[in-house]
């Protein structure tokens, strides 16, 4: 009775237009106070806990690092440098703001973040030089996914800590997954630019080149700093996040100077804006998930998936299949809370590695943000553009097609997710 009160509420408060984030927690103080021994203080208390984690904390670090980057002018350097590197290809415009996004999300770790920095510059760039809108909003709608998948990501952080599995060993799985998603983007912008004949850039000189490393530099020096200060364990994950933030401040206010200390408070307010959002739907789902968890619900689900003698490839056709149908109405943090603990048991009866199970759902998720009713990317895509919402969603959809076809490579390819850690040696 409690799970179906949970559920039912949950789909009621959302068919009536409750924002998810309160649906999550209404259905489940309601199932509480209606069906659970708990006293109504508790809910306060349990509110509390749910969020009180020190893994958590990287969430508003990160948030913040990325706050910087795009104020001060880390995304034109990274843009222009991605361009001086394939702009000259035919259609290397698009592929450079596909580089540029793979290198923004490097430092980001926010899908929305990566659209909203990149695909300002990049889309009125390829227009500028004859190509036609859409096709720009297109691709930077669903390049911007990378944000989630190449490391740092807030979404890794979430799975982790719904988990209880290691935030530097998803971050360095989802390298490789994230660079073969961008060179498949890549390779089918360049076959699509050469039947649709869409010009190329006039090849720079090495000294151009170079100008535009130098520029990029103390922007790409973050990726440095984030992954081989965790891999080497000189800080952790979540010290890395601070880290970040700290590093993003210093070179924009003294070593690019693109703002100034005036713009400080403009930015510290909208990071914070974002992280108070973010950590307000991890509350209310976290508190989803404590009702699920208490009910033994993750259990008795493991327990039938046994009996039913379900194997480890018709189990992740079943995760796929949710995920995506979960994407398509929740945020991505609120499905990672809710349906990992419930996948998670499972996947490690049935021998799926967590890591691996991890970066599928991170995949699932970026899918989520690209396609209807409430694709993120999309609303960033169609603010950055200036398209109507319509324009965009027949924009990116096509493109869709290769990040599904990608989601099918990872779910039954456990080796592309595993294999930089495994070499690594981490445990």
């Amino acid at each position: 009775m409690t799970v179906i009160c949970l559920f039912l509420l949950l789909f009621v408060f959302m068919f009536l237009g409750v924002p998810i984030a309160i649906s999550l927690g209404l259905s489940g103080a309601v199932s509480i106070l209606m069906f659970s021994q708990d006293s109504l203080s508790s809910l306060a208390i349990k509110l509390f806990e749910t969020s009180d984690s020190y893994t958590f904390l990287a969430i508003p670090f990160f948030l913040l690092s990325g706050a910087f980057m795009t104020t001060g002018g880390v995304a034109q350097r990274l843009i222009d440098f991605a361009n001086a590197c394939v702009g000259h290809i035919r259609g290397g415009l698009a592929i450079a703001a596909v580089l540029a996004c793979m290198l923004f999300a490097a430092l980001s770790g926010s899908s929305p973040a990566t659209v909203a920095a990149v695909g300002s510059i990049a889309v009125a760039g390829m227009v500028r030089s004859g190509y036609p809108k859409e096709f720009g909003a297109g691709i930077i709608c669903n390049a911007g996914t990378l944000g989630i998948l190449i490391p740092p990501s807030i979404v890794m952080v979430v799975y982790a800590a719904a988990t209880e599995t290691s935030v530097g060993k998803l971050f360095i799985a989802g390298v490789i997954p994230g660079i073969l998603l961008g060179l498949a983007l890549m390779v089918v912008i360049y076959i699509v630019a050469r039947v649709k004949k869409l010009p190329a850039q006039p090849r720079v000189t090495f000294r151009q080149w170079l100008h535009t490393a130098q520029r990029a530099f103390w922007g790409l020096m973050l990726l440095v700093i984030i992954l081989g200060g965790i891999y080497s364990g000189m800080f952790t994950p979540t010290e890395a996040a601070a880290v970040a933030a700290v590093y993003s401040a210093f070179i924009a206010l003294f070593v690019y100077k693109d703002m100034s200390f005036k713009d400080c408070p403009k930015v510290l307010l909208e990071s914070g804006r974002l992280s108070i959002m973010l950590m307000f739907i991890i509350a209310n789902a976290m508190l989803f998930a404590h009702v699920l968890t208490t009910e033994q619900i993750p259990q008795q689900i493991t327990a039938w998936v046994i009996s039913e003698g379900l194997t480890p490839i018709g189990f992740l056709i079943m995760v796929n299949i949710v995920l995506l149908i979960a994407g398509s109405f929740m945020e991505p943090s609120a499905i990672i809370l809710i349906l990992a603990p419930i996948f998670f048991p499972i996947a490690m009866k049935l021998g799926i590695d967590p890591i691996h199970l991890g970066i599928v759902m991170v995949v699932n998720m970026e899918i989520g943000l690209v396609h209807p009713p409430v694709g993120l990317n999309l609303f960033v895509t169609s603010a950055v553009t200036g398209l109507t919402l319509g324009q965009t969603i027949r924009a990116a959809l096509p493109w869709l097609s290769i990040l599904l076809v990608f989601l099918l490579l990872v779910t039954y390819v456990p080796f592309i997710s595993l294999a930089l850690p495994n070499w690594l040696g981490m445990p």
